[in-house]
């Protein structure tokens, strides 16, 4: 049997890491096993619940059905690299100030959804947050302290 492992370059929380493994394997997998970043969870495995969510480029991705090979040459940002030393990112600082989590496992996701729409859309309406955000659960059913967070996150999506 021959092994069909591939090396890819990625930068994931600004540093650069050369990862060898199979192409196909979940970019979820990558971060957790090889890299150590466990604040990225597994929920559903199928891109439903959005727990896994990590930013590539920039943009919102499910990391549990992204192969690793779509990373090469790309930046990753993950929950451990979203604050700058001490200083907690807004949205984080707004999900910290409304208590918006209970177990905490869809948090990260949730985190990096919001500041992924912020980096797409800085003047996000509520109806662009809501068509966002529904792909994100949480089932401890915290939405009422999630929504106050990302209102207080992102000012446009309060309700007119």
């Amino acid at each position: 049997m021959q092994n069909m492992d591939t090396s890819f370059r990625l930068t994931v929380n600004g540093q650069q890491h050369t990862v060898t493994t199979d192409p196909q394997r979940p970019l979820l997998d990558v971060l957790r096993e090889d890299l150590q970043l466990t604040g990225t969870k597994y929920g559903c495995g199928e891109g439903q619940c959005r727990a896994c969510t990590v930013l590539m480029n920039g943009k919102s991705v499910a990391s549990c059905l992204t192969p690793v090979s779509e990373t090469d040459g790309r930046s990753i940002l993950t929950i451990e690299g979203v604050a700058e030393g001490e200083k907690l990112h807004p949205v984080q600082e707004a999900f910290l100030a409304e208590g918006a989590f209970q177990c905490g496992y869809c948090t990260s996701g949730m985190i990096l959804g919001v500041i992924g729409l912020l980096k797409e859309k800085p003047s996000a309406t509520h109806a662009e947050v809501m068509s966002r955000m529904q792909k994100h659960l949480c089932r401890c059913c915290s939405y009422p302290t999630i929504l106050k967070a990302i209102r207080r996150a992102v000012p446009g999506s309060k309700k007119v």
